[in-house]
Parts: C-alpha cells; sequence; structure tokens
C-alpha cells in the first residue's frame, strides 16, 4: 500500500515509522503520563500489530486532548456546581424544614400590616401606590412592548428575592457555623431527622457505652446516657480522693462520644497530660468537670455545663449523686473493696454490692427511663460498668415499668479476673443474680445482641494468650430459655489492632432491634 513501509518499525532508533512515539523492547516498564482525570497511558499498546494505514495512537489522543481549551474544564464545573444549587433549591421544598411556614407567615404579616396603615390612613396610601404603579407602567411599555417588559419585570423580580434570601440564610450559615463546608438546607434536614429519632437510653459506663453513643447519634438526638460513678482507679480515682468528687471519667467519655461540636475540642476533652507534677496522668476533661464541679455545686450541673460547650446531642446523666464505692464477694469467701480491685478478682464473682446501700437516682435519669423508646444495657465491663447501674433501685424500678424494648449487649471477649469463662448466658445470669439479690425476680432484658462467630486469627491467638476468649453464644439454648437472640458483625468489616465494638456496625445492628419492635 502507498505511504506505508514495508516494515513499520525503525529497530535501530526503537521508533515507529509511521506513528509518533517509541515501540519499548520486552520487558521495559512503559512510563505514564502525568496528568488529572486520564487513564494510564500504556506505551506498548500503541505498537501496530500489521502494516494499517497511519493511525492515531494513544499519545496522538492524549495530545489533541491536552489541547482543549481549558475553558471546557471550567465550563463543566460550572454546570456541575449549577446542578447541585439546583438539586438544593429543591431541597428546601421538603416538608418539616420550620422554614417555609415562618417565611410565609412573615409576608403574610407584612402584608396585613401594610394593609392596616392603609386602612387607618383612609385607603390614600393605596390609591396613590397604585397610580405610581399604572404610570410607572404605562411609560415603560411605550419603550418596550408589553410581551418584552412582563417577562423582563419578571426576572428581575425573582433574582432580587433569589439574590436576598441567598445572601440572608448565606449570612445565618457563616454566624452559626463558619468553618464548616455544609450547606444550611443539609444541616437543617440532618436535624430534622435527627430531632425525630427515637428516644433513647444507654446504661452502661466506659469505652463501652462511648462507643455506642458515637454511633447512636447519627441516628437520633433524642438520646440519655447513664452513667455509673463507681470508677475508683487511674486519673478519675486521684481526683475522688483527694478533692472528694464523683468520678468524671466515664461521663467526660459519654460527653465527647455525643458532642457535634469541633473535633479539635473534642480532643481537647480527652488529652492526657504525659508529665508534669501533680499533672502527669490526668485528662483535661477531667480536670474541667472537676472545677465546674466545684463551681456550680454538683456534677449534675457541671455536666449540664460541659454539655452547653460540647453542643451534645442528647444528655448524660449520673446513675446516681451519692458518693457509691463498690464490694464484692468472691467465689472463695474473699471481699474486695473498690471498682479497680474487683476488675482484678481472682475467683469467679457471686456477689455485688456498693457503700451506702440502695443509692438514690436521679429525676433526670427516671424521666428518661419513663420517656424512653429503646432502653439498652452494654456493652461494657459486666461487673464494674454495667451491674453498678443496676445497684440503684429506683433504676431498676423504672426499667421494669418501661413497655419500651430492652436490649442487653454483650460483650466480644472475656475479660480477665472479671467474667472468666463466661458465654452470653453467664452474663445474662449474672444480671438476673444481681436483680435477685435487689428482690426483682422478673427479666429485665429478654434481648440480647452478641457478635458472630469471629474465626481464628492471630489477633484472636493474641487475645488469648493474654487470658481473653471470645464470649461463645449458644443461641439455641438461650431461645429455648426465652429470649430473644440477634447476631451481627459488631467489630466492623474492616480489620483493627484490637477487638472492640465498632460504632457505625454496632448503632446499626441496635437501630435494626428498634425497628423490629418499636410497633409492638
Amino acid at each position: 500500500m502507498a505511504g506505508v513501509p514495508a516494515d513499520p518499525i525503525d529497530h535501530d532508533s526503537g521508533r515507529s515509522k509511521t506513528l509518533n512515539f517509541t515501540i519499548l523492547p520486552p520487558g521495559v516498564e512503559p512510563f505514564a503520563i502525568p496528568c488529572r482525570k486520564l487513564r494510564r497511558v500504556d506505551a506498548r499498546s500503541a505498537a501496530p500489530r500489521a502494516p494499517t494505514l497511519p493511525v492515531r495512537g494513544p499519545a496522538e489522543r492524549f495530545n489533541q486532548r491536552s489541547r482543549r481549551p481549558s475553558w471546557v474544564g471550567r465550563g463543566e464545573m460550572r454546570q456541575q456546581d449549577l446542578v447541585s444549587r439546583s438539586r438544593r433549591a429543591v431541597r428546601w421544598l421538603q416538608p418539616g424544614l420550620v422554614v417555609k411556614r415562618w417565611m410565609f407567615t412573615s409576608g403574610l404579616g407584612l402584608l396585613i400590616a401594610l394593609l392596616g396603615a392603609a386602612v387607618w390612613a383612609d385607603l390614600q396610601p393605596i390609591y396613590w401606590i397604585l397610580e405610581a404603579i399604572r404610570w410607572s407602567l404605562a411609560r415603560v411599555t411605550q419603550v418596550l412592548p408589553r410581551g418584552i417588559t412582563g417577562p423582563l419585570v419578571l426576572v428581575v423580580g425573582g433574582g432580587l428575592v433569589w439574590l436576598g434570601q441567598s445572601r440572608s440564610f448565606g449570612s445565618i450559615q457563616q454566624a452559626l457555623a463558619p468553618e464548616k463546608d455544609t450547606h444550611l438546607v443539609d444541616a437543617l434536614l440532618a436535624q430534622r431527622r435527627l430531632s425525630r429519632g427515637p428516644s433513647i437510653v444507654a446504661i452502661g459506663g466506659g469505652t463501652g457505652l462511648a462507643t455506642l453513643l458515637s454511633g447512636l447519634k447519627r441516628y437520633s438526638g433524642n438520646i440519655t446516657a447513664i452513667v455509673t460513678v463507681a470508677d475508683d482507679g487511674g486519673s478519675s480515682g486521684v481526683l475522688r480522693r483527694e478533692l472528694g468528687v464523683q468520678p468524671p471519667g466515664d461521663i467526660r467519655n459519654c460527653l465527647t462520644a455525643l458532642a457535634r461540636e469541633e473535633p479539635l475540642l473534642t480532643r481537647l476533652f480527652q488529652y492526657r497530660f504525659k508529665a508534669g507534677s501533680g499533672l502527669e496522668g490526668h485528662s483535661f476533661g477531667n480536670l474541667f468537670l472537676t472545677a465546674l464541679t466545684a463551681i456550680t455545686g454538683s456534677l449534675e450541673s457541671a455536666i449540664t455545663a460541659s454539655s452547653r460547650v460540647l453542643a451534645v446531642q442528647g444528655q448524660v446523666v449520673p446513675a446516681t449523686n451519692a458518693d457509691v464505692r463498690l464490694w464484692a464477694i468472691l467465689e472463695n469467701g474473699e471481699r474486695l473493696e473498690g471498682e479497680s480491685r474487683i476488675g482484678k478478682a481472682t475467683s469467679p464473682i457471686v456477689r455485688l454490692g456498693c457503700t451506702p446501700d440502695r443509692p438514690p437516682a436521679l429525676p433526670r435519669a427516671l424521666e428518661a427511663i419513663a420517656n424512653a423508646e429503646l432502653i439498652v444495657l452494654g456493652p461494657g465491663s459486666l461487673y464494674t460498668s454495667l451491674l453498678p447501674n443496676l445497684l440503684v433501685p429506683e433504676l431498676v424500678r423504672a426499667i421494669s415499668l418501661s413497655k419500651s424494648p430492652r436490649l442487653y449487649i454483650c460483650n466480644l471477649m472475656t475479660q480477665p479476673g472479671e467474667t472468666d469463662g463466661l458465654d452470653v448466658s453467664g452474663h445474662l445470669r449474672a444480671i438476673e443474680a444481681q436483680l435477685a439479690s435487689l428482690g426483682v425476680n422478673e427479666r429485665l432484658f429478654d434481648a440480647v445482641l452478641a457478635q458472630e462467630d469471629l474465626g481464628d486469627s492471630a489477633l484472636l491467638d493474641h487475645y488469648r494468650l493474654h487470658g481473653a476468649t471470645p464470649v461463645s453464644c449458644d443461641e439455641t439454648n438461650l431461645k429455648k430459655q426465652g429470649y430473644e437472640v440477634m447476631r451481627a458483625p459488631l467489630q466492623g468489616a474492616r480489620p483493627t489492632a484490637t477487638l472492640r465494638h465498632e460504632p457505625a456496625s454496632l448503632a446499626k445492628a441496635v437501630m435494626r432491634y428498634y425497628r423490629k419492635h418499636r410497633h409492638d
């Protein structure tokens, strides 16, 4: 064929005689053309399979794309921005934003006020306004025909309305959230969804309760965390012994888990001093709550003030305002005093109690339980985070009187010294035994959420070396006992360095249980 060489490749230079790029020999890595929004170009794919007419290879196609005017990309971006703005504008029409009705009410009120003023002035202002409008329109239509004047005035008026409203909402958004990228309509829709969420009461303590709260706050803004105040170890224990305040550690974790404020402020509350005489080991949040307790006179008031600082989504309530100290009787007859010692028991725990006996509950906690649509116990350390809340008789009675669904969330792993050898059934028996010691013979939690089988892994072997094993679940036996059993992958799908509940997966399973039972 004319114009095509017999051998299309110049083997001395490695270049194609028909295509304007180099042919790479076998084994040589192709180059990648650095350009945005383009797939990687393999130079070897440009080698002709047979002598053919000159064709446009990938390099030439890339050169043509690179010569595309820059205004084309900007036009696409403008088009995408216009589409997103249009979608946001349509979302303003959704019901429940509590904005449109008040804008309409304000406009109607302004119109009525103007009519009242006009009636008071014997209708003269209305007459002269209408005359002025008629005179103005007559002059304008003498210059431009009616078919042009009408649409033009309509477009100008609509543009002024759009400009005024967009600037107003932009100013409001800038004042409320100057550093956030969320648009006002999205924030209002999210707030409406959360405000309509179920009233959930979560009972527990430690990191387990904080994990649950951080997941549930995506589904509801009506969350009440009832937190144990029996901690006597770490920073909380030092503050409790030296200043005589209730331990703030678990409460701090729950406040930061429910916080809607900037992450930096949340990190500030969780910051723990690593050096300094008297400061080492203390977290800033513990010191802040302790100082507020001294200023306001009670931990409950300090929590309320801290909740405003962190913009907490819901409320955090101590299980009691008494200075509670735990004690436990072990199977070998030994008696342990203090939450930190109970967690290191060398023999199975047969009974748990506290001093003072029968501590009172806070009215806010009782009110939250009475109005709850779902009550959740756990996850957390069985004897040091969960059962101490059930040592408050008023809380137990309020739970027993509630008609809402009640769910117990079991831990993933046993805890050495506290729940050695206990399966899910053993955890439930410990809860029932604790209630029986208070004279409560009915079953408070008749549904349990447990982890699916974890399977073998190097991480699980590491836990076994340290005395922790997966909490096994005999689903058939539990159902025979009358329990409703739910199993789910509570650890999450992504591999982690620890075997703990993952907030999103845990909250998703809890909400699935709630939706199943909310109409029962």
